[in-house]
């Protein structure tokens, strides 16, 4: 499966480097007894008792100024763009002021009674402290700034500020000039921080801020030139940009010496072990399964698809090979017809014009089959994927935050250049002619870009802002089924075959990534799964091993979120019978944000009953 990297990697991003948090803001939690009255103007007049939910609006207010004040980078992928100059220098002194801000918050939650709170803010107080608890286990506990050189790049930000058109190109070059100033002592940090990295993730490291170069070497140059700011102003940031391209390239030197040393041994083992892979599904999946049962539950599921498979190709064999008896193999027949129709795919010149010929046709579908609302003032930019951004997904959706809703969301697409003649082939056998139609619906329509558009129209900034891996991924995956159902395809046995396949994807994505990082499956028992279990390319199951090694859970977040969202459909289609509206239930369903399953299936219920 290809990863939507949204805003959901800044709350990632966050919570693995260290990060600063502000504490010279006023404790709302030692002026609990001044919030529950408000004095009126005028001083004779009576005090005003302030409601649990009053009280809790009043709350988060400060507790998000607070936080973006921590977190400006965070804040910028968000579209809030207050503190856009700030670069935090991730040191000790800012682990330890995030330290205290957690601790802070966790005490002026400690200051309500939910039993008090309406379904919303209730929900918004669980979502707040369970993040806290999760960042705290990430700056005490994973710890990655140490052992991962590629949390550390700063580019992502500068490119947003610069491609993001929320002021004039002169004031957001003078928020990128003031921002320039802390990047030689970022990376010299970043260097004192890591001390056991793994080989895998300095080899990404090098890959990306090799690509972060050319926002500093070319990209805000070429603007600055265009721009109309003072001579004095553009000779200031040449120097600037000059120090920035030094200090990135001191640490691309450093990573290649690192590298060289632990080549040999010496790297830590990408691998994190069962302990923390459980407690890192805990925090960032929010389910009743454990890891565990997710694994066997993945494992089931397979062996179904497997079947399903089976029935479709004894229908289609006939068709394709008329004059050749049915293998008693299973499972090899599917991959021969498999193999036999992903032949039927676009050229790679073609690729990513090919990506973008298809979006209006999946807006016109989902328009006439009536799915669910749509808003086309919010647009979606079909781009090449930034050089920056490169090394993890060949597909990808930036989006942006909801205090800037009406901005670009960027499906990034990532040409082949970079790929030989065979590396093409097997990557376009993989996104055939029916795969990347299905591909298209997860990242665009009425996938990521469709959810995340609905997200920030949410009453909740809580919910839309602290967003639900498994929620957001699992949306995209049921997209993908929810549209096949609905007759987009005219009910295609080849379509439903390769969408089985593709479906299969986010089934092994859980049985791979655990295999590999608690299992220890090698990499060759993971390529056997992958082309042979679940018939991928050897171009995508090389990528999807190399993912596994540089990720942990995520991959299981699309079978969990999707199976929790079509189960939740069904029961309530069941219950509802002849009186089900699937545009309102989809609508209702993506009006609460990004806020996992559980807790919209809890609202919903809560509201229909």
């Amino acid at each position: 499966m290809l990863s939507s990297l949204s805003r959901k990697i800044s709350i990632i991003l966050f919570s693995l480097a260290f990060v600063s948090a502000c504490t010279e803001s006023s404790d709302p939690a030692n002026q609990s007894d001044k919030t529950n009255k408000i004095n009126s103007s005028e001083a004779n007049s009576p005090q005003i008792e302030l409601t649990e939910d009053a009280r809790f609006e009043k709350f988060k207010k400060e507790f998000m100024e607070k936080f973006w004040q921590a977190n400006p980078t965070y804040a910028l992928y968000s579209g809030y763009y207050k503190y856009d100059d700030q670069l935090v220098i991730p040191n000790k002194q800012d682990l330890e002021r995030s330290l205290e801000f957690i601790e802070s918050t966790n005490k002026n939650l400690d200051q309500f009674d939910q039993t008090k709170l309406d379904n919303n803010n209730a929900s918004d107080f669980y979502i707040i402290k369970r993040q806290l608890q999760s960042y705290l286990w990430y700056l005490t506990e994973f710890k990655s700034g140490e052992w991962n050189p590629s949390n550390y790049n700063v580019a992502g930000a500068f490119g947003l500020i610069l491609n993001t058109e929320y002021k004039s190109l002169d004031e957001r070059l003078r928020t990128i000039a003031t921002r320039l100033t802390n990047i030689p002592a970022y990376y010299k940090v970043a260097q004192e921080n890591i001390t056991t990295p793994t080989l895998e993730h300095t080899t990404l490291a090098i890959q990306q801020n090799k690509g972060a170069l050319g926002v500093f070497e070319t990209d805000i140059p070429k603007s600055l030139a265009k721009s109309t700011l003072s001579e004095s102003e553009k000779l200031e940031m040449a120097v600037k940009l000059d120090s920035a391209v030094k200090a990135i390239n001191r640490y691309l030197v450093w990573l290649e010496q690192k590298k060289a040393q632990i080549t040999d041994g010496g790297a830590r083992d990408f691998r994190i072990g069962e302990v923390l892979y459980e407690q890192k599904f805990k925090h960032d999946i929010v389910t009743d399964f454990s890891a565990k049962e997710l694994f066997q539950k993945a494992n089931e599921a397979k062996q179904a698809l497997h079947q399903r498979m089976t029935e479709i190709t004894k229908s289609l064999w006939p068709k394709y090979f008329p004059e050749t008896a049915f293998p008693k193999n299973e499972l090899l027949a599917v991959k021969k017809l498999i193999d036999h129709l992903s032949v039927k795919h676009i050229d790679r010149e073609n690729f990513v014009n090919e990506v973008k010929r298809q979006i209006p046709i999946l807006q016109d579908y989902i328009k006439q089959a009536d799915l669910l609302d749509m808003d086309p003032s919010r647009p979606l930019v079909v781009r090449e994927t930034p050089e920056y951004q490169r090394g993890i997904a060949g597909a990808s959706v930036n989006s942006p935050g909801p205090y800037d809703a009406t901005a670009n969301t960027y499906y990034n697409v990532t040409p082949l250049d970079s790929y030989t003649p065979e590396q093409a082939e097997s990557y376009l056998r993989e996104y055939n002619h029916w795969i990347l139609q299905i591909l298209n619906i997860h990242e665009a329509l009425p996938g990521h870009y469709v959810q995340l558009v609905h997200a920030n129209k949410s009453p909740s900034l809580i919910k839309s802002i602290f967003g639900n891996g498994a929620m957001i991924e699992g949306w995209a995956v049921y997209s993908e089924r929810m549209m096949l159902e609905s007759g987009y395809g005219n009910q295609e046995p080849e379509l439903w075959l390769m969408y089985s396949k593709w479906n299969l994807r986010v089934v092994v994505n859980t049985i791979l990534d655990y295999s590999v990082q608690v299992l220890g499956m090698s990499k060759e028992d993971a390529l056997n799964l992958l082309m042979n279990e679940a018939f991928q390319e050897r171009t995508e199951a090389e990528g999807k091993w190399r993912r596994a090694t540089l990720s942990q859970v995520q991959l299981t977040s699309y079978f969990n979120g999707y199976s929790e969202i079509y189960e939740f459909r069904e029961a309530v289609k069941k219950a509802k019978g002849k009186d089900f509206d699937l545009k309102a239930f989809h609508n209702e369903f993506l009006s609460y944000g990004s806020a996992p399953v559980p807790i919209i299936k809890k609202l919903m219920l809560q509201k229909n009953n």
